[in-house]
């Protein structure tokens, strides 16, 4: 297990250039399997649960080649299914939870798909149940070995179209289910999709692979099946996770940061969510410039003057991936607000290594926490602590260089899961870090 020690306390300076967002990959990376093709993708991340995925696909029987840094070609045209049911694919998929994903399409073209229980963040419970029920509903026939938590779908005689109502707006429920759908005989119209800009992308490379999908970017999607996709280039998005990252990180250190190529407009409410703390963010062409905020940051309040609440939601909403930021910063902001998990009930939990810190919290319930900000005239002091998941992880890793003394955080391997050389990045701008292993 590998460990950061940090001295921190000092500001940061430079520019950042985000890598490819982690969330689309996963995605895009199972779509690879819908077709016998050639597919080259861009700007693939070089991160944990990526390279994992990578690895399973290779196992499948994909043909991978890496043509530089971040560009990859596949080609799925002599995929072996016995792996599927192997002992190596049980433990190799349930470490990571976007494998998932390779259910649609493997079901969609070859009739069948399993699935050990996917692993991933330990935040919360996180049901496979919008995946299945789409498969069953699209006329497939629903497998589970309880001993083994093994899943599986069959469908020996195709694919029907049909009309479904997802009782959630997953988005990995929502891209199995299209990658499915794509392939099926007749019309599939799908409500309550996610429409997330990850989901758009996926849906606009299987457009250009030869799918007919209309609706994209909305909650609506009507798509007509087709015999089969054709291969494709697609470059994935900057991820906006970690951008938010790098907002966060400037913010709480004083430090001025230029944020490369942010794609404003996949970017949602993420900006004027900051811009409630106090931050300021300015938009330089497709750059995001920080200023240093050496006067601090106040929190607004809303109009009647109740303090402010920072609440999670589908697209266009707030994302609740970096709700664990947001908390974080506020510890040093000048005012009150209270941050809202609606979706995962153990996300909030990692609060208590912030108040060992110092920092001000009332954890209300699993979901509700209430942050009473120091505006910078009590620091948070250095400590030694374990990284739960990816996005505590870095929002732990942000407060520890903005204390002033030495932290270490172990189990960074959490953290190498979503955020590319999180390390050698952090040093470009003068962060003081070190990797022990």
């Amino acid at each position: 297990m590998g460990s950061f020690k940090i001295e921190g306390g000092y500001a940061l300076k430079g520019e950042i250039t985000p890598q490819g967002a982690k969330n689309e990959a996963l995605q895009i990376l199972c779509a690879v399997l819908i077709t016998s093709e050639k597919i080259t993708i861009e700007n693939v991340p070089d991160i944990r649960d990526v390279n994992k995925l990578i690895l399973i696909l290779k196992n499948l029987g994909v043909k991978v080649e890496k043509i530089s840094k971040g560009t990859y070609s596949f080609q799925s045209d002599d995929i072996n299914l016995n792996y599927l049911e192997s002992d190596q694919f049980k433990e190799e998929g349930s470490g990571i939870r976007g494998s998932i994903m390779i259910v649609g399409p493997l079901l969609a073209r070859f009739g069948k798909g399993y699935i050990p229980t996917p692993g991933g963040d330990k935040i919360g419970r996180r049901r496979l149940d919008t995946h299945f029920d789409g498969f069953i509903k699209l006329g497939a026939t629903f497998k589970f070995n309880k001993s083994e938590r093994f899943y599986g779908v069959e469908a020996p005689n195709g694919l029907k179209g049909t009309y479904m109502l997802l009782n959630e707006a997953s988005v990995t429920g929502t891209a199995n289910i299209v990658l499915a759908a794509v392939l099926a005989e007749g019309e599939t119209t799908i409500y309550n999709a996610a429409c997330e800009p990850y989901l758009q992308q996926l849906c606009k490379m299987l457009v250009s692979m030869g799918a007919n999908i209309k609706g994209i970017g909305s909650n609506l999607l009507t798509i007509v099946g087709v015999k089969s996709l054709g291969g494709c280039t697609h470059r994935i998005l900057p991820d906006m996770i970690e951008i938010g990252s790098w907002v966060g990180l400037a913010a709480m250190t004083k430090s001025e940061l230029i944020i490369k190529d942010v794609s404003w407009g996949n970017l949602g409410q993420i900006p004027n969510t900051f811009k409630k703390l106090g931050i300021t963010i300015e938009k330089r062409g497709d750059d995001m410039f920080i200023p240093a905020h050496v006067n601090g940051y106040a929190i607004e309040s809303f109009i009647d003057g109740s303090f402010m609440t920072i609440s999670d939601a589908p697209w266009p909403g707030f994302t609740p991936d970096l709700l664990s930021i947001m908390l974080t910063i506020a510890t040093q902001a000048r005012g009150e607000v209270l941050i809202h998990q609606k979706m995962f009930e153990s996300r909030l939990f990692f609060t208590d290594k912030l108040i060992d810190m110092g920092a001000k919290i009332i954890l209300c319930d699993p979901h509700r926490a209430n942050v009473m900000g120091h505006d910078f005239k009590s620091s948070l002091k250095a400590t030694t602590m374990t990284s739960p998941d990816i996005r505590a992880g870095i929002s732990l890793l942000i407060a520890a260089l903005s204390a002033n003394g030495t932290s270490t955080i172990h189990n960074i391997e959490q953290i190498d899961r979503g955020y590319e050389n999180i390390d050698d990045r952090l040093r470009s701008i003068g962060a003081k870090i070190e990797r022990i292993n």
